[in-house]
């Protein structure tokens, strides 16, 4: 296949296959992939002249990568929100949940201090998050933070012949699979619909397909009947909640549009993570759901021993009628939160809230939202740039809810920069 950044989009001879800053909607673009390389750490960042240098906002549609062997290009899928905080700054960029841990969390895992002397045992945790979901405990694995399933995902699935990730959403599934090797397909979804999902776009013959729900950093919750429309006998449907915990809808006890309990799909693989709601970043603690065929081998790919005993212990904690039951409070606070972020967020001039949030973040249109990052470093600010996540461009910016006081205080100085 000849490199296609050769050839302009507009080319008839190469249609349905796009370059990176212009894509069509609907279409698939073969694309291979390498690791790129991080950006720098936290801390503040110098300030540039006219504003770092981005790619232009994608249009909905695929978005193509070079081979192996080709100069890298695009969005670097290695850079993440903690990149953005530093001393001093108020963190609006991460979406970890920072209040006291509740006892009946924090005596267990202090209690597991004790038991570091033996290797882990992942049976008692396993078998506590399986009965929460209704499941039996061989569909469940535990990893080490959500991020480890999509390693293992990438390292144990190679016989996977066209992987599609469907855009924006968090970056680290697409960077585990072009690290590992595999050619990824990319689906944009489209700024103009509100990043809502369209089944149709992803291709018939896509042997694993990848999309978050509530998607990062969109925060849209996609219907549940969308993603049950993706699995079919021959695929992998890959569906991330780790913010699930943090959504709700009138009239649902549980958590809204989540898989986690659905048994009947074929091919259907749910990655959870407990580090969001319970602060437990440091911890690494996430688990997957699915076949105990598919759970199997990806467990083949996974070192020993890799979650730690404190970790287990956080698990079964977290999988507790208690801990769901705190987990909905939390999310019905987290949802006036929001609300009240939105309308702050929306009464701003030339500021456009995406879609309607569901989860711990909001996904702002700001042009110049580069220049407006830099500025609201200098005010104390941080907030998650956009244009490292496919799909987005450098007018985007990802703001983490919090509570109505720092909103308030945070939206005083947004509108004071775009006065600026």
């Amino acid at each position: 296949m000849r490199n296609i950044h050769e050839h302009p989009c507009g080319d008839a001879a190469h249609a349905g296959i796009c370059c990176p800053a212009r894509h069509v909607p609907g279409r698939i673009a073969d694309m291979r992939g390498q690791p790129t390389e991080s950006l720098p750490g936290a801390g503040p960042e110098p300030e540039p002249g006219p504003g770092p240098r981005a790619e232009p906002e994608a249009e909905p549609g695929p978005e193509a990568e070079p081979g192996p062997g080709a100069e890298a290009s695009g969005p670097d899928l290695t850079h993440h929100g903690d990149a953005e905080v530093g001393p001093g700054l108020v963190d609006l960029a991460v979406n970890v949940r920072r209040d006291p841990m509740p006892d009946w969390l924090a005596d267990p895992v202090t209690a597991a201090l004790g038991d570091l002397a033996a290797y882990p045992d992942p049976g008692p945790a396993r078998a506590a998050v399986a009965a929460r979901h209704g499941r039996p405990p061989a569909e469940v694995l535990l990893t080490a933070g959500a991020a480890e399933g999509f390693v293992l995902l990438a390292r144990a699935l190679t016989d996977v012949r066209r992987p599609v990730v469907v855009h924006p959403q968090f970056t680290e599934p697409e960077a585990a699979l072009r690290a590992a090797g595999h050619r990824v397909e990319r689906v944009l979804l489209d700024a103009d619909d509100d990043f809502r999902l369209d089944p149709a776009l992803v291709p018939d013959d896509a042997d694993l397909v990848v999309i978050g729900n509530p998607t990062n950093p969109t925060s849209v919750l996609h219907p549940a009947a969308d993603l049950a429309a993706l699995a079919r006998p021959g695929r992998v449907l890959v569906v991330d909640e780790a913010f699930a915990d943090t959504t709700v809808a009138p009239g649902v006890a549980g958590e809204p549009e989540s898989l986690a309990a659905r048994r009947d799909l074929p091919g259907l693989l749910v990655v959870r993570s407990l580090t969001k709601t319970w602060g437990l970043a440091g911890l690494r603690i996430g688990y997957l759901l699915g076949e105990a065929a598919l759970l199997q081998r990806l467990a083949a790919a996974q070192p020993l021993w890799a979650v730690s005993t404190p970790a287990l212990a956080a698990a079964s904690a977290c999988a507790t009628p208690v801990a769901v039951e705190a987990e909905r409070a939390i999310a019905a606070r987290l949802a006036a939160d929001r609300e009240h972020l939105v309308a702050r967020l929306s009464a701003l001039p030339g500021v456009r809230v995406a879609g309607r949030p569901a989860s711990a973040f909001v996904l702002v249109h700001v042009p110049g939202a580069a220049d407006v990052r830099l500025a609201l470093r200098r005010r104390g600010w941080a907030v998650r740039r956009g244009d490292t996540f496919p799909g987005l461009g450098p007018d985007w910016l990802r703001v983490a809810v919090r509570d109505p006081a720092t909103t308030d205080a945070f939206t005083e100085v947004l509108a004071e920069v775009l006065e600026a």
